[in-house]
């Protein structure tokens, strides 16, 4: 294959991914941003608006895992393709619903396909990127997660006010329908198929989770990530679910303002992953991601304490620059911590052990704004945010493999992995 011919199928893999997630992060946001309306219509408390964000994340969690898994055996493609299909439908049922629970039932599957787009659709154009860009570009899909929020920040500045919550559900199915089609014909990477032929050539198909379970050092790394991702979780989540209520009832701010506060920061969420996965090809995985993380812990606290209806707006750009931008890293560092044989399975299973805290962090923020408030529950988050520097900065290399080689190995890990090793992979 030619280098153009190369860089056309990369391009075109990266370009429907990219759309995917935008998509992926307007279904997600929407319901943030709807929350508080829909709270007031239903007649809901802080805590059941919270379980709504909860069970949302559960549905990806569960469905985040599963997708994994198939993956390694059944292709990232088809999986990407049937997740997208699934969250778009279930997104615009929500404009029907009429009930605590009928919304709830549809966000636990419509979770399904949006932890799996996020898992397994950055684990496929990892696989196809090139390694040098590889930070950068995954660091600008990483954004398209965030432009996705702008777009419905902006969307809801207008449709809440004039027709209100339900119709503002319906304008994910468009850009989910282009997706599936820019998907038809698309094959999956090289580097899945040599690692399939080579597992059928060994005359056995070993169970994903206990290859990965087997392996000391990658059981390390996938421990390792866990732990990493259920901090990342909380901390980002809390803040994605409440910040809009935060605004509204804490702030003064009224839904049109709110809107367009939501989509500024999300705007410098989109440069704030951008920046720190472009800097991560020139300065490694490992310190971008520990400074970023470390940053956003002492921020957090800080800009919650002194904001107010006046800075808010000067405030929020801030915060989102600083609070998603290990998300700029997190794709591009996590695919490269694991074999291609298990890379799926480890890649979403650690990421969604993650939706631990996801689903805790929103309910557990609610409780704070009963007894205290919304400002002291977000301030909270710093802590997962340090735990989130610390981890990786600790045990978790750089590039220990690389994701599109056809003839992988493991780079010898450091000493704090205690797993000195260079072991070349079944591909």
């Amino acid at each position: 294959m030619s280098s153009a011919t190369k860089e056309k199928s990369w391009t075109l893999v990266v370009g429907a991914i990219l759309i995917g997630l935008i998509v992926d992060g307007m279904d997600l946001q929407l319901l943030a941003l709807a929350l508080p309306s829909i709270m007031k219509e239903l007649h809901l408390s802080n805590v059941s608006g919270g379980a709504i964000a909860t069970i949302t994340f559960a549905g990806m969690g569960i469905g985040g895992i599963l997708a994994g898994w198939l993956s390694d055996r059944l292709g990232r493609v088809r999986v990407v393709f049937w997740a997208i299909v699934t969250f778009s439908i279930g997104t615009a049922l929500i404009c029907f619903c009429q009930t605590f629970w009928q919304i709830a039932a549809i966000r636990f599957v419509s979770g399904f396909g949006i932890a799996a787009l996020y898992s397994v659709g950055l684990t496929l154009a990892a696989e196809f990127v090139p390694e040098k860009r590889r930070g950068t570009i995954l660091g600008i899909m990483q954004a398209g997660w965030s432009l996705g929020y702008v777009i419905a920040g902006l969307l809801s500045s207008y449709i809440l006010p004039a027709i209100g919550w339900r119709p503002l559900f319906l304008c994910a199915i468009v850009p989910g329908v282009v997706t599936l089609l820019m998907l038809r014909g698309m094959s999956d990477p090289p580097s899945w198929f040599a690692s399939r032929e080579a597992a059928r050539a060994a005359g056995k198909r070993e169970n994903e989770f206990a290859k990965l379970w087997a392996d000391k050092a990658v059981r390390k790394t996938f421990i390792a990530w866990s732990l990493t991702a259920i901090a990342l979780q909380f901390g980002y989540y809390g803040v994605n679910t409440w910040l809009p209520s935060y605004m509204v009832k804490e702030l003064g701010v009224n839904l049109k303002n709110m809107g367009w506060y939501v989509a500024s920061t999300y705007a410098a969420t989109v440069i704030g992953k951008i920046v720190a996965g472009s800097l991560t090809d020139y300065f490694g995985r490992r310190a971008i991601w520990f400074a970023s993380a470390l940053g956003t812990a002492i921020a957090i606290p800080v800009i919650i304490h002194y904001a107010n209806a006046g800075n808010v707006a000067v405030l929020m750009l801030l915060f989102g620059f600083l609070f998603g931008a290990p998300y700029g890293i997190n794709s591009t560092y996590l695919a490269e911590s694991f074999p291609t044989s298990v890379r799926g399975t480890a890649v979403a299973t650690s990421y969604n052990i993650g939706r631990i805290g996801s689903m805790s962090s929103p309910i557990l923020i609610g409780y704070a704004s009963t007894t205290y408030s919304i400002a002291f529950g977000l301030a909270l988050l710093g802590v997962a945010y340090a735990v989130t520097a610390i981890i990786p900065g600790i045990f978790i290399p750089d590039k220990m493999y690389n994701p599109n080689s056809l003839d992988e190995t493991a780079k010898a890990a450091e000493p704090a992995l205690n797993s000195a090793r260079v072991a070349p992979e079944a591909a």
